[in-house]
């Protein structure tokens, strides 16, 4: 049996070797969830996942620095194959052009709710939903802590008509089908004032976009 060799031809030892073969996923923390589930569903075994943390889905100017400190640690670890496990995410562009800098490619689409809808699927509703708030699983879960908190809702119930006010419903897109986490969403829902709708997505654009890397 052969063995992988650095440039000088040297045998690589089996850690290294190792992190030659497998795909380092650099990954919002709020998808982790998923990237594991279609990773379990699809036998996946190439992927090696590190999350920055979810909260920065809140906070988006946080996560291109995050990237970019994340990359330079998984490139001096010995990772040659590195995926960004993030859309635009509402960084203005700044994660594409870490991508072009780097050579490296991330998932595709505007942010989490597009690429579990299907990108194209998300497109094709936009007029459709342009007045309308979107949670996720991870949304559903965490509303108190990324949507509540974040804003001083809870501090602040009269600010829900300032940010709000101009949604008119709540759709939950769904990886699960979870009835807690449904009832989650329509309270929810509920506590915005908003019409509540359901779709179940599955995990999207994000089961193929793993699969191609």
């Amino acid at each position: 049996m052969g063995f992988d060799r650095n440039e000088a031809g040297v045998p690589l030892p089996h850690p290294e070797r190792a992190k030659r073969e497998k795909v380092h996923v650099i990954a919002c923390g709020a998808i982790a969830r998923e990237i594991l589930a279609v990773n379990r569903l699809n036998g996946f075994d190439h992927i090696d996942l590190h999350c920055l943390p979810a909260i920065y889905h809140s906070y988006p100017q946080k996560i291109a620095p995050a990237l970019e400190e994340a990359i330079a640690e998984a490139r001096a670890e010995g990772f040659e194959r590195i995926f960004i496990g993030y859309a635009d995410c509402g960084t203005g562009g700044a994660i594409d052009a870490i991508c072009n800098r780097e050579g490296i490619a991330r998932l595709s689409g505007p942010h989490c709710y597009s690429f579990f809808a299907g990108n194209e699927e998300f497109a094709a509703r936009a007029d459709e939903d342009f007045d309308a708030f979107f949670l996720t699983d991870f949304l559903a879960r965490q509303f108190d802590a990324f949507v509540i908190q974040p804003l001083g809702l809870d501090r602040h119930p009269e600010l829900k008509e300032i940010y709000f006010g101009n949604y008119r419903k709540l759709i939950y897109l769904s990886q699960e089908e979870d009835p807690a986490l449904q009832e989650k969403a329509r309270n929810a829902a509920g506590y915005l004032g908003l019409d509540y709708i359901y779709r179940f997505t599955s995990y999207g654009d994000l089961g193929r976009e793993l699969s191609a890397v």
